[in-house]
């Protein structure tokens, strides 16, 4: 198994100090509080990125402008140009920071355990609370991605190709190894995962668009991926 700065013409030009010309901060102290440091490259675009996938969260692809997120990332629009050249380019940066993330390959070690193992409780459980979990901790780029699928764009594919499909082939994998066990029943195993994912994915979105007062359900992460897996499995199961 395979594991996976505009000048206005009322001002003089030669009247402007050559200090508001700058991109970058100076490094003054004034009131004894000194100017935050000057960021280096790396870091500037790792801000940059940060803070346009809030915005983009926010407002999706089409309501976000550069200026926008050149405003709460408290510079000039002329930054974000230095590192980017456009917004459809930082757009993508953030995929990219993403595909780099070492969340899924750690999810996708853990599971390998329970493969080699043949434990089906463990396989589930962990697949289900690094969803559940992950999810939790990073919601702005969970509703950027539906404001990608709502507005059409390429991010959605691509998070589609290089994320959504590579689970679907893991799990599916392991579900049809354990059909040939005789332990699970013989159905199409992409249903089987889809039943799972779809339930875990629902509860997750339930919980952080729409019930933040858990009107529906109050359950921990932990009770939830457990209860759902042992749902699963005494349908499956032999």
């Amino acid at each position: 198994m395979k594991f996976p700065c505009r000048l206005t013409s009322e001002i003089p030009f030669a009247k402007v100090s050559k200090y508001l010309l700058m991109s970058e901060p100076i490094n003054v102290k004034i009131e004894n509080e000194a100017v935050p440091h000057r960021m280096h490259g790396d870091e500037r675009r790792r801000q940059l990125i940060d803070v346009a996938m809030q915005v983009f969260a926010t407002h999706g692809y089409r309501g976000t402008t550069t200026r926008e997120i050149a405003k709460v990332a408290g510079i000039s629009e002329a930054i974000i140009f230095r590192h980017f050249q456009n917004k459809e380019e930082l757009y993508s940066a953030i995929l990219d920071e993403k595909s780099r993330d070492r969340v899924i390959p750690e999810t996708f070690s853990k599971l390998a355990k329970f493969v080699v193992e043949k434990d089906d409780f463990g396989f589930f459980y962990t697949l289900a609370i690094s969803i559940l979990d992950n999810q939790k901790n990073d919601e702005d780029f969970l509703r950027l991605m539906l404001h990608s699928a709502l507005e059409g764009h390429e991010m959605a594919d691509a998070f589609f190709e290089k994320l959504v499909l590579e689970v679907y082939g893991f799990v599916g994998e392991y579900i049809r190894e354990r059909q040939s066990d005789g332990v699970f029943v013989d159905m199409e195993p992409r249903v089987i995962a889809r039943s799972f994912l779809g339930t875990i994915i629902h509860h997750s979105m339930n919980n952080l668009l729409w019930d933040r007062r858990r009107k529906i359900l109050r359950i921990s992460n932990e009770d939830a991926a457990r209860e759902f897996t042992e749902l699963l499995l005494s349908g499956i199961r032999k």
